[in-house]
């Protein structure tokens, strides 16, 4: 399955360019120079027909990706950056620049900014696909292969059903999907949205390795972020070790094995 998903993408990849392109006759855009390829997306830089910078994106339509412009759209620029035009049947979206675009990680002060930015991304869910399905789907599909798959399904019977409020959760908020821009100092980029706990929305801090990966790193993101939020730590650890294991591919991921046992 999963080498199936990498085909699709990459038969993708290739139609992005031109798909791009008539876009941007549509728009009356002017493109410039591609930032580098993501996994699953196809990012240009932009200028609208007044001359403001912008940015092109397309995106494969998987499931963590469709509701991206949904969030951004909820958000409307407040901690993040604004949409500014969408294209739902060719899952492509036009969004104000970041300038300069420095990655948060580089930030001697990222968690702090973490810290004051997750409070206003934490809006209201309403619409979207919600966590205890997506943990559902986790066990069929991305756990199977997991060796630590039982100690997953625990902490989602123990945690999907017994969830405090339900908020917007960046689900991939780590540091370098947070920009610096001149609208605001930082903002975030690329929602896997998911409504969610506030103990959910903080896993990919915890996780991110460009803040620190070491056994002490993650355990003072941890203890940090749950103390200055007012969170649940033992939630906020069950979720990040459900969904770092969702996320390492099989237990292909090192980094991501890595973290799990130091947070068991």
């Amino acid at each position: 399955m999963a080498d199936d998903v990498a085909v699709a993408i990459g038969r993708w990849r290739e139609t992005a360019p031109r798909i791009a392109g008539e876009i941007a006759d549509e728009w009356e855009l002017t493109l410039g120079e591609a930032y580098p390829p993501g996994f699953c997306g196809h990012v240009v830089r932009a200028e609208l027909a007044d001359g403001t910078p912008a940015v092109l994106k397309l995106f494969y339509p998987d499931r963590e990706s469709l509701q991206e412009p949904d969030a951004l759209e909820r958000w409307d620029g407040d901690g993040a950056v604004r949409l500014l035009r969408r294209d739902d049947e060719r899952c492509a979206i036009l969004l104000e620049r970041c300038e300069p675009g420095t990655f948060l990680s580089r930030s001697p002060d990222a968690l702090d900014v973490l810290v004051g930015l997750l409070p206003r991304l934490w809006t209201d869910a309403d619409g979207f696909r919600t966590l205890e399905d997506e943990a559902a789907h986790w066990l069929e599909h991305s756990l199977v292969a997991s060796r630590h798959r039982d100690l997953a399904a625990g902490l989602i019977r123990e945690l999907a059903p017994s969830q405090g409020e339900l908020v917007l959760a960046h689900q991939d908020l780590h540091g370098d999907n947070v920009l610096a821009a001149e609208r605001e100092p930082w903002l975030a980029i690329d929602p896997k949205p998911l409504a969610a706990e506030r103990e959910f929305a903080v896993v990919p801090i915890v996780r991110s390795p460009e803040l620190g990966h070491s056994k002490r790193d993650v355990l003072h993101r941890i203890d940090r972020l749950s103390t200055e939020l007012g969170l649940d730590r033992e939630r906020a650890r069950g979720w990040t070790i459900v969904q770092t294991l969702a996320w390492s591919e099989g237990n292909r991921v090192e980094s991501h094995m890595e973290v799990v046992e130091w947070l068991l």
